[in-house]
């Protein structure tokens, strides 16, 4: 299957992270499979944290795209960029959050030994945001945002992703997204009650934010639920746009692929070769 190229290369394939927790033994040969399957062309890298790299090694034999991140800052880079040195591994970038105490100014120095490795720094939903967002814009690094996680208040409502969104797009900052778009739609997870945002509805946000759209509309957008008006929607949206959302960590990437061909986004002949659960 050729992607659309829209979402090709969109979901990272964070299986390792809550709330998957695949081992690592099981989620390399996976990523493997994923890559080979007929939707292979919309997966992006195998996302694990730094400390795993140190067990990388006993189960990668074939050349592998990772994505690292680094919870506890860029202190955790040199340690990633030697032990990456030594595996059958190509960096495609370092996700690093912001440490709650770190200056923003000492932070992005910190963050130099990356080198080449793009870097997705992982803007605070604190008064810092302008600021790593402005900086981010400078120094030429691109932005993460945290759309959800394992409790409630680990998802930002959609005031509150519409206006990051429509910041870095006047910054010029591209930005891919984490935890939380289990779905393609706006939905409330019926097992927890969180209201997650849809991977869809980030796209449509970010495709309206780019043309100038008000903060109304993005946040609209990002709380749209009817399926066949967004698939409508993202059917028009110009594929440049993922220039600026570059893609989304996903712990399930046979779910996301499925929903799109439900919408009649991608070809059912995507979903040949996936991985069973």
């Amino acid at each position: 299957m050729t992607a659309p190229a829209l979402f090709r290369g969109m979901l990272d394939d964070a299986a390792v992270f809550p709330p998957g927790r695949k081992p690592l033994d099981r989620a390399v040969p996976d990523h493997a499979a994923h890559r080979a399957a007929g939707y292979g062309q919309l997966v992006g890298p195998l996302v694990l944290a730094a400390p795993a790299l140190a067990e990388l090694g006993a189960v990668a034999t074939e050349p592998l795209d990772l994505a690292v991140t680094a919870p506890g800052g860029p202190a955790q880079l040199p340690d990633a960029l030697g032990r990456a040195a030594d595996l059958p591994v190509r960096l495609a970038g370092f996700e690093v959050a912001v440490p709650a105490e770190a200056a923003v100014a000492e932070f992005f120095a910190a963050l130099e030994v990356a080198g080449d490795v793009p870097v997705f720094v992982e803007v605070p939903r604190d008064e810092r945001r302008d600021e790593v967002i402005a900086t981010c814009a400078r120094t030429g690094h691109q932005a993460k945002f945290r759309t959800g996680g394992v409790t409630a208040s680990l998802y930002p409502d959609e005031a509150e992703l519409a206006a990051g969104v429509r910041a870095v797009v006047r910054a010029g900052v591209p930005f891919k997204a984490t935890a939380g778009l289990h779905h393609a739609l706006r939905n409330t997870d019926p097992a927890t009650g969180f209201e997650q945002h849809g991977f869809l509805n980030v796209l449509l946000a970010t495709a309206a934010a780019v043309r100038g759209a008000g903060e109304d509309e993005v946040v609209s957008l990002l709380a749209e639920r009817d399926g066949a008006r967004v698939a409508e929607l993202v059917s028009e949206v110009d594929p440049d746009v993922r220039g600026v959302f570059r893609s989304f960590g996903t712990c399930s990437i046979d779910e996301p692929v499925a929903e799109l061909v439900d919408l009649g986004l991608v070809p059912a002949s995507a979903l040949a070769g996936g991985v069973s659960a």
